[in-house]
């Protein structure tokens, strides 16, 4: 496999990638669009930082390309919905240099709360005095976070230390994220303002968050209140905190992020109370090194089909998340399987039933997973946990998720229910201990088996003889049976064999089991 690395990461990213066998490493850091356009297809997954392009043009010329990886956080130059659309895992690494932007917002709040610059500019200019640049102390004030992820949240410990007191707006965090790191919530952005010596801002930059802070909201701010912003340039109005300052309502303001990057225009870098910073919130050696590792090292896991912590366009997971959702995104997987490998209709409708403390986690990329067992078989496009949701939709199937609580049979129990015109489909699922798979229900018939690669499912008329027919034909087809589980039903009349063998099953014996007396249906399922 071949990777395209267009922008500069750390060495000791690309010399990851080249120790890696069956993996070709291309640096083409001055490479043009059109050269780029002209090579794409050769490769694929490629390597970017905020220059380089990755557009519907240069998908459709991508016919090989698996993995877009983004070195760094915001992925606004990679269009997102192609991606998604064709199954290509994009990847960041947004915790890579968190510590190193987070340490830069303190050196900005200290900075322009001492007056460090002014204070420095005085002494290059020869004037010793402490009249001017008398500043503030931390100690008691209160820090007020616009955002409480990432970033936000080592901001807002780190202050803790200083003996501030630490408040926080963000809506879309849980109150046990707050109570986490003892920071008190904010029902609005308005109460923040009110009350807050110093205001930072850890915030993306979305529809939601640009112009967050504008004249109206510095009007509801403290007298000679400090603001901070090394999240994005364009979350703050310039042209309003400007008049802010001159007006001595914002004593001063810490910037490493401006509206129009890279140039140097803004008129806040003149300005005596401000310290403006060229968006070095990641310009850190151990940064940047994290950063070309830890791309390097998602690159190569989404490119062997593992899941990827920091994929983009998935469901957000913590690592230990992630490792504990493993076995049971194997499990959907295998349960997705089952279905057109043993039916033929057309699926109108996919419920997946989750119960007991499986319920209580997330779940939708398990969802996904099962999704992507069910539609792989049947279709020659690429499906993966990336496009399995959009695959369902474009055939026009609704994918529907139910928790209940716990079961008294099973810790955790996944139900895959495949509705059609004329029937449900069902298979169940569970974990036993941290990874022992188990299939333990199909259509109504019960077992306790282990998957396995190759498996018989027979429904058959609930006579004799029938266990002794089968293993007749498979012994003659050289087929050796490893296991093998009944389960009757005696609402219906019938009974359930499963059987997991030693090898693939040739049609023509399958033929011959399906023309047995009393066999209602055969299949084999690969798993």
């Amino acid at each position: 496999m071949k990777i395209i690395i267009t922008e500069k990461i750390a060495d000791k990213g690309i010399e990851l990638l080249q120790k890696q066998p069956g993996i070709e490493v291309v640096v083409y850091r001055d490479l043009s669009r059109e050269e780029l356009l002209a090579t794409i297809d050769q490769y694929d997954a490629m390597i970017v930082r905020s220059v380089t392009k990755v557009d519907e043009e240069l998908y459709q010329r991508a016919k090989k390309l698996k993995v877009v990886g983004r070195a760094g956080n915001g992925v606004d130059n990679i269009e997102m919905e192609g991606a998604t659309r064709r199954g290509i895992v994009v990847v960041n690494t947004p915790e890579s240099n968190i510590v190193s932007a987070a340490e830069l917002t303190i050196a900005l709040m200290l900075s322009s709360a001492r007056n460090v610059v002014k204070a420095h500019n005085m002494m290059l200019s020869g004037e010793w005095g402490r009249s001017g640049v008398r500043g503030s102390e931390m100690l008691h004030k209160t820090l007020g976070v616009i955002g409480l992820g990432r970033i936000g949240s080592l901001v807002a410990t780190r202050m803790q230390a200083f003996g501030m007191k630490v408040i926080a707006y963000d809506p879309y965090i849980t109150d046990a994220r707050f109570k986490k790191f003892g920071v008190e919530k904010c029902a609005t952005l308005a109460d923040l303002l009110k009350v807050s010596d110093i205001i930072t801002i850890h915030t993306p930059k979305t529809e939601e968050t640009v112009d967050i802070i504008t004249k109206k909201e510095l009007d509801l701010c403290k007298n000679g209140v400090r603001i901070i912003n090394c999240a994005r340039g364009g979350l703050i109005n310039e042209e309003d905190l400007l008049l802010a300052i001159n007006e001595g309502k914002v004593a001063s303001a810490g910037i490493d992020v401006l509206q129009d990057e890279p140039h140097a225009i803004s008129p806040l870098i003149k300005l005596p109370q401000c310290v403006v910073t060229p968006h070095i919130g990641a310009g850190t050696d151990e940064a940047q090194d994290n950063v070309g590792v830890t791309i390097a090292s998602e690159v190569l896991s989404a490119l062997k089909g593992e899941m990827v912590p920091n994929a983009v366009n998935l469901p957000t997971l913590h690592p230990q998340d992630l490792e504990g959702l493993k076995t049971y995104l194997q499990l959907g997987e295998y349960l997705g399987k089952f279905y057109y490998q043993m039916a033929k209709e057309i699926v109108e409708k996919v419920e997946v039933v989750y119960q007991g403390e499986v319920a209580e986690n997330e779940t939708e990329m398990i969802t996904r997973a099962i999704l992507k067992g069910l539609f792989e078989p049947i279709l020659k496009e690429r499906v993966n946990y990336v496009n399995a949701s959009l695959t369902a939709e474009s055939r026009g199937v609704e994918v529907l998720e139910t928790k209940v609580g716990a079961t008294s049979k099973k810790i955790s129990l996944i139900t895959l229910k495949i509705f059609t015109k004329e029937t449900i489909f069902t298979v169940s699922g569970t974990v036993f201990g941290q990874d022992e798979l188990r299939i333990v229900e199909i259509n109504g018939h019960e077992f306790d088996v282990i998957p396995e690669k190759y498996m018989l499912v027979a429904r058959n008329q609930d006579k004799p003889g029938m266990i002794g027919q089968i293993g007749t034909l498979l012994g003659a087809g050289h087929v050796n049976i490893a296991n093998m589980q009944v389960s009757r039903n005696n609402k219906a009349g019938d009974a359930m064999m499963f059987m997991s063998v030693d090898s693939d099953v040739a049609k023509e014996t399958l033929s011959l089991i399906q023309g047995l007396d009393g066999i209602l249906q055969v299949n084999l399922v690969k798993l």
